[in-house]
């Protein structure tokens, strides 16, 4: 499908821009800088906006969580550990939902938080993605404002209460484990399956009822496959289970330790079995509770 510029004017430099300043994201977040490679020799400005004015495509449709911003572009992290980089324009529309049969508000890009859940309509050109709307639901905006996320970035805690949670809780050591509830994973896969999402839910409503308890989130794959992709199964695993306890379970992200992927160590099982590697294919969420608070022993 392909969507016309109608407002070339305001969006087709946008588009122009979002090529290059890509590449200046990317080099900022660590990723190498594809100006940097050898290129053959690129068209004139003229060409290009000429080209731009002309038509966009219609992009993906992104879904995921601010994980960080750097100028007018924003990077989203997708359940399945995919992270994708957008521009924002001023033609960019940007929407809260209230909730069911409220309707919507119209909010500027200062709304757009690291952490913040939120869907993206997107178009493309020269490579480039650039946003053409930008929802998210307006409890998750007020949640991502109070609290920190293990978000790329990071930013400051906005909320006296989330300061004073996190000020409980000290070094991992100091933690007893309370309870461990594991899911589990088809070969190569980082697909919840229903039950592994019932059970999460589950994990989550008991975890509620103890007012001091963190969530840790761990990932781990059997032997199968080598060091790096396990690494990345891992955590992308590990990422899906967060996701899944905060979007749809309501877990608080501030009640939750960073995720992590542990690959192929610290097996549950024999991997020299396909019985002992399907329970090594598993995500441990481990309820925590700090020695200092716990009063269950």
């Amino acid at each position: 499908m392909r969507v016309t510029l109608k407002t070339a004017g305001l969006i087709a430099p946008a588009m122009l821009l979002a090529a290059s300043a890509s590449a200046s994201f990317a080099q900022g977040m660590g990723q190498p800088d594809p100006a940097a490679q050898p290129t053959a020799a690129e068209p004139a400005p003229e060409a290009l906006q000429s080209s731009a004015s002309a038509q966009a495509i219609a992009g993906p449709e992104l879904n995921g969580n601010i994980s960080a911003r750097k100028g007018d572009q924003i990077e989203v992290l997708a359940a399945d550990g995919t992270r994708t980089v957008v521009t924002v324009s001023d033609a960019t529309k940007i929407r809260a939902k209230k909730g069911f049969l409220q309707g919507s508000a119209k909010l500027n890009e200062a709304a757009l938080i690291n952490g913040l859940p939120v869907s993206i309509k997107t178009l493309q050109a020269g490579g480039a993605l650039m946003a053409s709307e930008i929802t998210f639901k307006n409890g998750d905006l007020k949640t991502a404002n109070m609290i920190r996320t293990g978000t790329a970035q990071g930013f400051a805690e906005q909320s006296a209460a989330t300061e004073a949670l996190r000020a409980r809780f000290g070094d991992i050591d100091k933690y007893n484990v309370k309870s461990t509830s594991n899911v589990y994973f088809d070969t190569g896969k980082s697909n919840l399956s229903p039950q592994a999402k019932a059970e999460l839910c589950t994990a989550a409503s008991q975890a509620e009822t103890n007012e001091n308890a963190l969530l840790l989130v761990i990932g781990y794959t059997d032997s199968v496959g080598g060091d790096d992709y396990n690494q990345t199964l891992s955590e992308k695993r590990a990422a899906r289970v967060t996701n899944y306890l905060q979007q749809v379970c309501h877990w608080k992200p501030y009640r939750m330790l960073t995720p992590t992927g542990m690959a192929k160590a610290d097996p549950a099982a024999d991997n020299s079995t396909p019985e002992g590697k399907a329970q090594n294919r598993r995500v441990a969420v481990n309820v925590l509770v700090s020695k200092a608070v716990d009063t269950g022993g």
